[in-house]
């Protein structure tokens, strides 16, 4: 009897202490060692080795907060599973998309109108993401870090070579690209194997003649895409005869080797691609320039979206810790620490030091003359780099008509939602 009885009570100690060491791993996610866990989970696999700096001189420098950061691969697919598992983390660290559009949306981002360090933020990455709500909205919810710039980059050995510069205008351009020609040169290499990169040279045309909410006009019935995006899709199409033969056999990886094997002059992609160019050739001197899509000079903008931002969970139940940990994003070392190794731009203010690639295009960045990617408002089903892709390729007499008025046909197809809001929002008068 006695035996039994020392069994049921050593099964209940062990049943005891299961249950305190499960209530105490509870208690970990959200404090460790007294300290609260700040959990941020960040989409740039390829800046990992930048946040774990980040991450361990936090918790050097604070002995309140523990910051956890997790940069995994396929961070979307991951944080969208996370977010239906109701398992969110505290802070998320996205891209300026149509993904932060539907997040918004479904009210899972936190206001953080009141965090001080918006103030150092420059307007216009501030007014690019007013650009991306469905329905204009109060408040502010996501915090700009860096963005990239998409224009044209060039080789500026041989731009010196030759003794080249840097076309202004639409008509310079196209001068410069039959003067590459005629010296036996390829002005262009395109990888439209990989669809997405027909979006490169398409954003960056479109920024400069194309208002920057133009997807907020057409839901509100107030533009059409067929007249908006005509001179657009024609100066697109006649990227072709300057690039290489069959551009949709190559894809993104054989441009960029093209190009830092000094195959063409210039490569219509963004900032993005600098470090892959330079893992094939590190020396290779490298230079960017806003595309000219105007013959006005001073209508030309540079394409420039918000990159990398954080917005704090709605749900986060440590707010005033979680600013800290923005807080800290935005030391002006951490900034140039980020900058530095993806050759971006940083969204504060400050004077900070420009990746060399990027010095043609400082006046613009300098001075916010800059407007978002059109196709940061498309939705992912739309597959809208497809449909450029196909458009590119047509041959007909009636392919530029058949590409348009598509366009504005898959548009009402996949944001009839959104357009039926926009209309109640505007009848109400909101």
């Amino acid at each position: 009897m006695k035996v039994k009885q020392s069994k049921c009570s050593l099964l209940c100690c062990l049943i005891l202490i299961l249950l305190l060491s499960f209530i105490s791993g509870c208690g970990n996610e959200d404090v460790s060692n007294g300290r609260v866990v700040i959990k941020l989970v960040q989409y740039k696999p390829e800046a990992v080795e930048i946040f774990e700096k980040i991450e361990t001189a936090f918790n050097k420098t604070h002995d309140d907060i523990k910051l956890k950061i997790d940069s995994p691969n396929d961070a979307m697919t991951i944080l969208k599973t996370r977010f239906i598992r109701e398992d969110n983390p505290d802070i998320i660290g996205i891209g300026g998309d149509i993904d932060y559009s539907n997040f918004l949306d479904s009210d899972m981002l936190m206001d953080i109108s009141d965090f001080e360090g918006l103030k150092d933020i420059k307007d216009n990455y501030l007014n690019i993401n007013k650009d991306l709500e469905f329905i204009p909205m109060k408040g502010v919810y996501a915090v700009p870090y860096a963005a990239n710039a998409a224009g044209i980059l060039y080789n500026k050995d041989m731009f010196a070579k030759y003794g080249w510069k840097i076309p202004v205008t639409w008509d310079e351009f196209l001068h410069l690209c039959e003067t590459i020609k005629q010296a036996g040169e390829q002005p262009l290499y395109l990888g439209y194997k990989d669809t997405w990169t027909c979006l490169a040279p398409w954003n960056a045309i479109a920024v400069s003649l194309c208002d920057s909410n133009l997807a907020y006009k057409v839901n509100s019935g107030k533009a059409t895409f067929k007249e908006a995006y005509h001179e657009t899709a024609i100066k697109d199409k006649m990227l072709l005869q300057y690039a290489q033969p069959n551009p949709v056999a190559y894809g993104y990886n054989d441009a960029c080797t093209a190009f830092a094997q000094g195959q063409s002059a210039m490569y219509t992609i963004g900032s993005y691609a600098i470090p892959q160019i330079k893992s094939v050739n590190p020396d290779m001197n490298i230079g960017s320039f806003v595309f000219p899509a105007s013959n006005e000079e001073g209508v030309n903008v540079l394409n420039s979206g918000n990159d990398l931002m954080f917005c704090v969970m709605e749900d986060c139940k440590y707010k005033e810790e979680a600013y800290e940990v923005l807080k800290f994003l935005l030391e002006d070392e951490n900034v140039q620490m980020y900058i530095d190794a993806q050759s971006a731009i940083p969204c504060k203010k400050g004077d900070f030091e420009l990746a060399y690639e990027l010095q043609d295009m400082k006046e613009y960045i300098d001075n916010g003359i800059a407007a978002d990617f059109q196709d940061h408002h498309y939705p992912s089903e739309m597959n809208v780099q497809s449909m450029i892709q196909t458009y590119l390729l047509d041959e007909k007499e009636n392919a530029l008509d058949t590409f348009l008025n598509n366009f504005d046909k898959e548009w009402k197809r996949y944001n009839r939602d959104i357009i039926a809001r926009v209309k109640e929002y505007q009848e109400k008068g909101e």
